[in-house]
């Protein structure tokens, strides 16, 4: 009973955009005279997740390589029709030409990771160059919504261990990765997309998935309707990284 208040009280909140102690910044993205406020906090000592408890049906969705200025809106919108939050992994490039999209997605209560500023390679990245793209990732992500990004995926999923450690050190970044792949990028088809992601879904899953792509956005309400009519909940990353790390206490 506890747990399944704790998810309800979760569920009814942004991870992010109820965070008061989270500096104000700028909405313009020309300006960079803002002074750098620090990270945001620490979430989670583990470094990586591709998958959280089993033992509630809860899912976090996740949308990677957006804000997309058609399908991202759309999107959105079939989200708050059926009261799901997910979790947006924005290139920050993208965030600076569509801010306002930006802005909406943590309005609206879902969160925001960092999933750097060009979408490079980050494996095949010296030091320096992570933290150029991490740091100006973030700092477009303030720029647009006021809130700081506590997680981060690597394009690709690309990111050795031990580069992952340090992200986590430096930033307080964990990893994200994700249990069910539907390949999307690959096979435009939103049938073929929906199928995977239900199919392949179990509880405690992240599941992936590009707001880039119109075929992935015309597979959501199939995909969205299937899954809660089984019985699941959605959650922001962050909330499944909450109720898994209180289970392990």
């Amino acid at each position: 009973m506890t747990l399944l208040f704790t998810l309800l009280a979760l569920t009814s909140c942004s991870v992010l955009g109820n965070d008061k102690s989270l500096p104000e910044a700028p909405t313009s993205t020309h300006n960079s005279s803002y002074v750098k406020p620090p990270y945001a906090p620490q979430i989670t000592n583990q470094v990586t997740w591709s998958s959280g408890r089993s033992d509630l049906k809860i899912l976090a969705m996740t949308f990677d390589d957006g804000p997309h200025p058609q399908n991202t809106p759309r999107l959105l919108d079939m989200l708050k029709q059926r009261g799901i939050k997910a979790t947006f992994f924005t290139i920050g490039r993208s965030v600076d030409l569509y801010p306002a999209i930006a802005k909406r997605i943590v309005d609206e209560g879902h969160e925001i990771g960092n999933h750097t500023y060009t979408h490079g390679n980050l494996s095949k990245m010296s030091e320096r160059g992570v933290r150029k793209e991490l740091d100006k990732g973030k700092e477009a992500i303030l720029r647009a919504t006021g809130v700081l990004p506590r997680i981060m995926r690597p394009p690709y999923g690309a990111l050795y261990n031990n580069q992952r450690q340090w992200v986590l050190d430096a930033y307080g970044y964990p990893t994200i990765l994700w249990s069910v792949d539907p390949m999307d990028w690959k096979d435009r088809n939103a049938s073929i997309v929906s199928n995977r992601l239900i199919s392949r879904a179990s509880p405690g899953g992240i599941l992936l998935a590009h707001d880039l792509h119109k075929t992935t956005v015309d597979a959501m309400p199939t995909t969205f309707d299937t899954l809660l009519a089984q019985g699941y909940k959605f959650v922001t990353v962050s909330q499944l990284i909450r109720l898994t790390s209180q289970a392990q206490q």
